[in-house]
């Protein structure tokens, strides 16, 4: 396969995952919608934070250092192919190993639900390590599968799983209530059955065929995706198995990291099991903003940056065209963030509250729910802003200050853990957000501090970008405070006819707010009108 194939073919399979989690992200926010009509917020705490980290903690560490080795330098030429498979097979008996410890863990040393708000809690631990282990099944398959470019296999299995997971979740949520623990215990049983089912389908049907041959793939049998030694040579490759402890060491702290919030709520004990149901509908509701505007911002333009701009060269030594168009992207892109940010932050206010009980009904409004997401809310902006500077600086920076950057990262996710517990305690829920935004506001002041170094001694500014004019902090300030007096008097217990007074004043002062935006900052709607079209995006990336 060519470099220009393997482009293409890597470029198709970034669309695909980045329509895959955008349609989990809508299958599972309609999902959470439905069953909250149905369940308790303690049954979803416990399903979403203490049951979703058991599973999400056996497959990362059984399989994470394998995926990493195996397919990385190019496994199928450096090392053979039996090999690979047969140490991808390894996955599946450490992950019995990690689930036979995971679920003593579960089972008598934390804290268990009380058995008549949340039923079934034993046999739903050891259902979802089942479904941990049962996934490992298709590891080598699934390694086989993106190495080789099968770029629809993965959304296709995976659609089809996350189908049947849904259904099969209404279905017994609305016939089987009584079933508790035992309904997302079989949801999740099928969906990782699915997955199961669907790659060996394929391989079935495609090992041995004219398809096969004609991209020479290296096996011809479904015997041989099992594993066996060849004779004369190892039963694995040494310096692959290396690799594989390596990465295996790294991705403990790694899967700290990653999970942080859901390890202190479940080994602290910080959170009831009701506000952590809460605290993660919320959660996700808020990310969602998050993922569908500011993350394709930040992928898109980081590629724009790697280009335009060359890593760790000083901005004089540099082609000054190319720097002029970076610092006035730069400026735009932060402008535009910070209004995104700052209307989200107003709005969020004076609607999280509406936006809850329109989603969840009186279980999410009637609690902590309208106050964590006025939070968020907050959190969101420093998100905005977060990812602008950091796509920018990690394309600028050089691969020293890369590692030094790392080290910083991970002084700040322990200080995370560490500020998540200690708020938490004082603030309830409210203290995992508030860490979160000390989190983020010390890493943009560090992407800050970068930028205005890299820029300092040239006539560009792009940290004006941050400054929004008068006319629409103004416009922002007057809607914050007539949205807050309209929810006072119309929402959010009067019938439906006085939320519909309450959205139509947020909706005028949304077109006011837009109004000062395209009066005021003209080269920023330009930005938006041209620079964000895909036209642009070919040409100048």
């Amino acid at each position: 396969m060519s470099s220009q194939d393997i482009l293409q073919s890597v470029s198709t399979l970034a669309s695909y995952n980045v329509l895959l989690q955008v349609m989990f992200r809508v299958l599972t926010f309609l999902l959470n919608a439905f069953t909250l009509r149905f369940v308790s917020k303690e049954l979803i705490g416990v399903v979403n934070v203490r049951l979703t980290l058991l599973y999400s903690t056996l497959v990362f560490l059984s399989r994470e250092a394998f995926r990493r080795a195996c397919l990385s330098g190019e496994s199928g030429k450096n090392h053979s192919w039996r090999q690979v498979i047969n140490l991808l097979w390894m996955t599946v008996p450490l992950s019995v190993l990690w689930a036979v410890l995971l679920v003593s863990v579960w089972l008598w040393l934390l804290e268990v639900p009380d058995a008549q708000a949340v039923p079934y809690y034993s046999p739903a631990v050891m259902l979802f390590a089942l479904s941990g282990v049962q996934e490992l099944l298709v590891e080598p398959l699934w390694v086989l599968a993106q190495a080789h470019m099968f770029v629809r296999l993965k959304v296709v299995a995976e659609s089809l799983a996350m189908i049947a997971k849904c259904s099969i979740t209404v279905i017994l949520v609305v016939f089987a209530r009584e079933w508790g623990l035992y309904i997302f215990s079989a949801a999740h049983l099928v969906y990782t059955g699915f997955l199961v089912l669907c790659y060996a389908a394929y391989f079935i049907r495609f090992l041995g065929s004219k398809e096969a041959a004609r991209k020479s793939f290296p096996l011809r049998r479904v015997g041989d995706l099992l594993p066996r030694r060849e004779y004369g040579e190892p039963l694995v490759d040494r310096t692959l198995a290396r690799l594989t402890w390596s990465f295996f060491k790294q991705s403990f702290l790694k899967q700290i990291l990653t999970e942080g919030e859901r390890y202190v709520m479940t080994f602290l004990n910080v959170l009831s099991f009701g506000d952590q149901g809460v605290y993660d509908i919320v959660n996700n509701l808020g990310s969602m903003v998050a993922r569908f505007i500011f993350l394709p911002i930040e992928e898109s333009f980081y590629i724009f940056f790697a280009k335009v701009l060359e890593r760790g060269r000083d901005v004089r030594n540099q082609k000054q065209d190319e720097v002029a168009i970076a610092a006035e992207v730069l400026e735009c892109l932060l402008k535009l963030v910070l209004v995104i940010g700052l209307i989200i932050t107003v709005f969020g206010y004076a609607y999280s509250h509406l936006a809850l009980d329109i989603y969840g009904g009186s279980l999410l409004s009637s609690g902590s729910g309208p106050s964590l997401l006025r939070c968020y809310s907050c959190y969101v902006l420093l998100l905005a802003v977060n990812g602008v500077t950091e796509c920018f600086v990690f394309a600028a920076m050089s691969q020293e200050e890369v590692d030094k950057y790392n080290f910083i990262m991970l002084a700040l996710s322990v200080s995370f853990l560490f500020l998540s517990y200690i708020l938490t305690w004082w603030a309830g829920s409210v203290g995992f957000i508030l860490a979160n935004c000390l989190n983020m506001g010390l890493r943009i002041l560090h992407s800050l501090l970068y930028i205005h170094h890299y820029f300092q001694r040239s006539q560009w500014k792009p940290l004006r970008g941050l400054l929004p004019s008068p006319l629409i902090l103004l416009a922002l300030g007057i809607s914050g405070i007539v949205t807050a007096v309209s929810e006072a008097f119309f929402c959010c217990n009067s019938g439906w006819l006085l939320r519909l007074v309450h959205i139509c004043v947020g909706t005028i002062c949304l077109l006011g707010v837009l109004v000062a935006v395209l009066l005021t900052e003209t080269e920023l709607v330009q930005f938006v009108r041209t620079r964000l079209l895909p036209r642009y995006r070919k040409k100048h990336t």
